[in-house]
């Protein structure tokens, strides 16, 4: 039976194929990595999963860029803890990435020009009157209003990542610093 999926059977194609992916989740609203699950910890310890939209993908920096409303919880869980793992699963490829990054917030004048690149509609999202996950009256009682003073970028140094493909017959990988990015096979 042939793979349909020949990347999968080498590392370097592996690992430039989950870029690949994650590259066109940024620019293409139906591909897979446009919409990862963030995993973080809350300032009190439990595991929280939300699905996010990956705003930007630098191969060559190693980061993922996500935005925000700086007055979420996820915000302030990655204050107590910074670390956090993006999880993709893309149907077509059969393929999982797990991604491990500790997380800058970015706020300010350090998001200016990004803001300055939000579109008109994308905007209202940061800076309704109520913060994000506060109790309102009515499902509709949230006015949203753009403000800059509440726009971060969540931007994600990618640490390690573990990637499971689910082909004829299974691989997984995990790329890390430790051995330069070269990747290990893993036991799937």
């Amino acid at each position: 039976m042939t793979d349909p999926h020949p990347w999968a059977a080498d590392l370097a194609t592996l690992q430039a194929q989950v870029w690949l992916l994650l590259v066109r989740g940024v620019g293409d609203r139906h591909a897979a990595a446009r919409h990862p699950t963030l995993a973080t910890l809350s300032p009190v310890g439990w595991p929280e999963a939300r699905t996010v939209v990956l705003r930007a993908a630098d191969p060559v920096a190693g980061h993922l860029d996500l935005h925000t409303d700086l007055r979420s919880a996820k915000v302030a869980s990655l204050r107590a803890n910074p670390r956090a793992t993006l999880h993709v699963w893309d149907a077509s490829a059969h393929l999982q990435t797990r991604i491990e990054a500790t997380v800058t917030i970015l706020t300010g004048a350090d998001v200016a020009d990004i803001w300055a690149r939000v579109p008109d509609a994308s905007r209202s999202g940061y800076g309704a009157l109520h913060a994000p996950g506060l109790p309102i009256a009515d499902p509709l009682a949230h006015d949203r209003t753009p403000d800059p003073a509440s726009f971060a970028v969540l931007r994600c140094a990618v640490q390690a990542v573990d990637v499971l493909h689910l082909g004829p017959r299974h691989r997984r990988a995990r790329f890390d610093p430790a051995n330069g990015w070269a990747g290990q096979w893993l036991a799937p």
